[in-house]
């Protein structure tokens, strides 16, 4: 799969556990706003999006500016793979874009199953953080020689536009800028 472009009709956008909880982290409000544009994104392309929330009774809900969509499919969970979790459903879509918290627990473990599965992943790396920096570097790079590609909003977005000039592009372009 390495290098190989995403397609929106092949993709699903996974946003892990970007919830209320962890707003007291240094990065969390980065994330969040960057995950939003990401939801944004899919919406406009049709992309469908699942967001998974760890543990909310304690960890709350997914932080209001991700902005879900009213039809995202939503997965409360315990384990840490969001695969594992019960109700995780990519609807038959084989490529995912994954973003959200934390880049070396929750992400790395959804992704490392993905790729166990055969599915296509790419990380939105300006769009996952943890706790600790540290943390947030190894958790990118153990993904990235796992065979995830490593990704960015902008970058991501403007694949699956394909083109520019339409008016998915246009839409879009408003979003990245």
């Amino acid at each position: 799969m390495s290098g190989r472009l995403i397609a929106r009709d092949r993709a699903a956008l996974v946003v892990v556990d970007v919830q209320d909880g962890f707003r007291s982290y240094d990065t969390f409000a980065d994330v969040a706003r960057q995950c939003g544009r990401l939801v944004k994104g899919a919406g406009i392309l049709g992309v469908p999006v699942v967001a998974t929330e760890q543990y909310p009774k304690g960890l709350q809900r997914t932080a209001p500016e991700v902005g879900l969509p009213e039809d995202a499919a939503r997965v409360e969970k315990s384990v840490f793979s969001a695969v594992r979790a019960e109700g995780f459903d990519l609807a038959g879509r084989d490529q995912v874009l994954i973003c959200g918290i934390e880049a070396h627990v929750c992400v790395a473990q959804t992704a490392l199953d993905l790729l166990d599965q055969g599915v296509a992943v790419q990380v939105v790396t300006d769009a996952v953080g943890s706790r600790h920096a540290n943390d947030r570097e190894v958790g990118l790079h153990r993904l990235d020689r796992a065979g995830a590609v490593l990704t960015t909003v902008e970058a991501v977005l403007l694949e699956l536009c394909e083109r520019a000039g339409t008016p998915e592009f246009k839409a879009v372009q408003k979003v990245i800028l």
